[in-house]
């Protein structure tokens, strides 16, 4: 079972269309989500933009590929829903937003360990980071 952070708290999945491997995108269906590796290639990337959702895997905290492949993704113009996916913590919450991730997806271990309040703490990302404090 997993649960969504988004600013507003945890939440169900309501994404219901299913997801498939990069290998398996079939050109202009765009009723299903992608799910990308860590370490997805930058050039796979291109022609994702169709997406319904695309939820990128983080198989370990430490592991900070997915930040830069939303950033990448963002970047080249993709508009759709952008899921990071794994061992996100809620000290990564505002870097994963800040990155172009539209929510993060945990297991319910993970959300009994860091409960809600700890991740609505970090919701208001836009405000709490370096810039915004030097611009006062």
């Amino acid at each position: 079972m997993s649960v969504i952070v988004t600013d507003t708290g945890f939440a169900a999945d309501d994404f219901a269309c299913g997801f498939v491997g990069l290998g398996e995108v079939a050109a202009n269906d765009c009723d299903y989500g992608i799910d990308l590796p860590s370490d997805t290639p930058p050039n796979a990337l291109i022609g994702l933009d169709n997406a319904a959702m695309i939820r990128i895997d983080f198989p370990s905290s430490a592991d900070g590929r997915g930040f830069t492949l939303a950033a990448m993704l963002r970047r080249a113009g993709y508009k759709g829903r952008l899921r990071a996916k794994g061992h996100v913590l809620a000290d990564q919450y505002a870097m994963a937003r800040r990155s172009g991730f539209d929510e993060v997806e945990i297991d319910t271990a993970l959300a009994a360990r860091q409960p809600e309040d700890q991740w609505q703490f970090r919701a208001d990302w836009q405000n709490h980071n370096y810039q915004a404090r030097l611009r006062g």
